[in-house]
């Protein structure tokens, strides 16, 4: 398959695009766009995270679960949404431990977050569509097979990664990362529904901390 993606990604992952589990998936795919299905995020942002994010790049990794899927939010970065949508709940969550953490204001930042990506933020979505207006509707296809081989590339080829899982299921991913060569940080989810217990985590202190001890830079989250 000539599968669009950063040329890095693509050098680290290229045994995964031919494995049938793959060839399955992007069928499914094309199924679904020929029966008129609306998919989100546009199959041009499918991989945007990678495109933002080369992998000799990535410094953190911030693991999501699905794209939103009302139109005009989903732009291939995990919580992420483009320049002109209202910030979503789990969003302003974010926002409101990083001023609380850091002791900074993010009044008026918008919700793209594609100025985290170029720092080495690798926003991923552990599935990578989903059907217009139907929450989870990819999730057994065969993105989560992907995604997981791609956590277990960076935890298998770079050091010194912050990962960041927030909620049971991105928790249940800690099985795939080396932590004796890795940070793993572990939160409850951003979302309203947790009822504030992902705040007070200090989660992006903590990961400039780690990522200056390991002399690299740290990730301005104002950006």
């Amino acid at each position: 398959m000539d599968v669009k993606i950063e040329s890095q990604w693509k050098s680290v992952l290229s045994d995964e695009f031919s494995k049938p589990y793959f060839k399955d998936l992007a069928a499914y795919l094309h199924r679904e766009k020929d029966s008129g299905a609306v998919i989100y995020p546009p199959g041009s942002l499918i991989f945007n995270a990678f495109a933002l994010t080369p992998f000799n790049d990535v410094k953190v990794v911030i693991l999501g679960q699905d794209p939103y899927h009302n139109p005009g939010q989903a732009h291939g970065l995990s919580f992420s949404v483009p320049d002109g949508v209202a910030l979503p709940p789990s969003l302003k969550n974010i926002y409101k431990e990083i001023e609380s953490d850091l002791g900074i204001s993010l009044q008026g930042k918008n919700g793209n977050l594609t100025g985290w990506a170029r720092q080495g933020v690798f926003l991923l979505n552990a599935i990578l569509t989903v059907r217009a207006y139907n929450a989870a509707s990819h999730s057994r296809i065969g993105w989560t097979t992907f995604t997981d081989s791609v956590i277990k590339a960076i935890s298998d080829h770079k050091e010194g990664v912050v990962f960041m899982l927030w909620g049971n299921f991105a928790k249940s991913k800690k099985a795939l990362i080396d932590t004796s060569k890795h940070l793993v940080l572990e939160a409850a989810h951003p979302s309203p529904l947790a009822g504030g217990a992902f705040f007070g985590c200090r989660h992006f202190s903590k990961c400039n901390a780690y990522l200056q001890s390991r002399g690299k830079n740290p990730i301005d989250w104002s950006l």
